[in-house]
């Protein structure tokens, strides 16, 4: 409890800049990027075990074979900066634990990694402007990119 008490104030300041971020969204003076190629954003609202990743893997088992997919992910815990685009061969070190398992998983689509969605969506057109449809993986709170589709997952105990 006492813990609790002690972090508060660092919610409260956290939630102002949050809240005033998605107010600079809101009323325009930051935009979002919106693209010619459909993006599907996955996300949550409660933190870890929602299976975001799962359901990304679903998503590309459903859409690869009608559409030429790239998906798109942060790379939580990898030790590359900037922009990466996973090869078979990649290490969790270039792309991160999820990216490789989705690339492992479906070696015949793009999987790539960029902590600024923006650029990574221009670097993977630019590398093939054959896409036709874009994945997100864990972008719900991302707002630069405008999606056509966001899904969003909540734990399975809500």
């Amino acid at each position: 409890m006492r813990f609790r008490l002690l972090l508060y104030p660092f919610a409260v300041i956290y939630g102002i800049i949050v809240f005033i971020r998605n107010k600079l969204f809101d009323f325009k003076i930051l935009s979002s990027a919106k693209f010619n190629v459909p993006v599907i954003s996955v996300g949550n609202i409660t933190a870890g075990g929602t299976g975001k990743t799962p359901h990304v893997e679903y998503l590309i088992s459903i859409l690869k074979n009608e559409f030429k997919i790239a998906v798109l992910s942060r790379g939580y815990k990898r030790k590359t900066k900037k922009f990466f685009i996973a090869k078979e061969d990649s290490t969790i070190q270039d792309v991160g634990d999820e990216p490789k398992q989705i690339k492992q998983k479906f070696p015949e689509i793009i999987v790539a990694v960029d902590t600024k969605r923006v650029n990574g969506i221009n670097n993977i057109l630019r590398h093939d402007n054959n896409i036709e449809a874009f994945i997100l993986d864990d972008a719900f709170q991302h707002r630069w990119v405008k999606p056509g589709l966001s899904i969003l997952l909540i734990d399975y105990n809500r």
